[in-house]
This record gives structure tokens, C-alpha cells and sequence, in this order.
């Protein structure tokens, strides 16, 4: 099962995926998540709402059976680990792990860690990173398994043309 990060959604409706330019990626997300394939939780719905565009509306409706409840005992106790984790890297500064305590990241992870996931984001792992708790970091330190999009895509089989 593959889980997504906010990022994935996001820089493929700005950029490269825009839904006018290549319809096909969403309604290849719609057919993986339906086939029990990939989904993403219910804090990075809430993040992609924020946006208040058509990735928004896609996220609230044509996909809203993908976002699973973060908010589920075995989650909120590998979150509990994640935040210890978190808290013991020295090189971190305070402001990062703040933001990271806020933001939906946490949860990603702990979810990948509660329901054996794979996650999908476009982080890069960086053992020097200070101002920033990285998500393929944390799913390094509890050996979660990180791609990114394309890498996800050619694991699945899917083409876009």
C-alpha cells in the first residue's frame, strides 16, 4: 500500500499532472485507491482543502474515500514514537520539530509505521537537515520504505498516454 504525502497532490496539480493537461494521473489515483493500492489520511485532505482550487475540490470529492483516519489507537501510538524520535535529534532545531509537531507529517509516518505502508513523497533524505524534519528521515529511522511519485507509478504499472 502506497501512502501519499500533500506534496505529491500538489506539485502534480501546479506543475507536471495540472488536471487539464494530464486527467489521466488523477483518474489512475482513483483506480489504484480503489483497488486498495494506494491512499493517503485524513490530515493531508485537510491540507489540500486549505487551498481552496480544483485540487481542493478533487481531494473532497472524486477522492475522498482514499483518506484514512489518522485518529485510530495503533496510529496515534506510533505517532507517540514519532514525536520521541523527533524530540532526541539534537541537531534539529526547536522551530523544526515545532512545525513538524503541527503539520501533517507526523501522522503520515505514523501511519506508514501502524499499517505497514510505503510512503510517496518528493522529500529527499538529508542526515544534515537542522531547520527541517524530513519525512524520508523519519521513515529511516523506523524503517518505513519512501519513493517518490515516479517511482510509485513504474512499481504500479501505470502509463499515462
Amino acid at each position: 500500500m502506497y501512502l501519499l504525502d500533500a506534496n505529491v497532490f500538489i506539485e502534480a496539480a501546479k506543475r507536471y499532472y495540472a488536471f487539464d493537461l494530464v486527467p489521466q494521473f488523477w483518474t489512475r489515483l482513483i483506480e489504484q485507491e480503489k483497488a486498495g493500492r494506494l491512499c493517503s489520511i485524513d490530515r493531508i485532505r485537510d491540507e489540500l482543502r486549505r487551498g481552496k482550487d480544483r485540487l481542493a475540490q478533487w481531494a473532497s470529492t472524486d477522492f475522498s474515500e482514499a483518506f484514512r483516519n489518522s485518529a485510530e489507537a495503533k496510529t496515534i501510538k506510533a505517532y507517540s514514537k514519532v514525536m520521541n524520535w523527533v524530540q532526541e535529534q539534537p541537531q534539529l532545531i526547536p522551530a523544526a520539530k515545532d512545525e513538524f509537531a503541527r503539520c501533517a507529517d507526523g501522522w503520515l509516518v505514523a501511519y506508514a509505521i501502524a499499517h505497514a505502508c510505503t510512503v510517496v513523497t518528493h522529500e529527499v533524505f538529508d542526515a544534515n537537515t537542522r531547520r527541517r524534519v524530513k519525512i524520508p528521515n523519519v521513515c529511516r529511522a523506523f524503517d518505513i520504505q519512501y519513493v517518490d511519485t515516479y517511482a510509485m507509478l513504474r512499481r504500479l504499472g501505470i502509463q499515462l498516454v
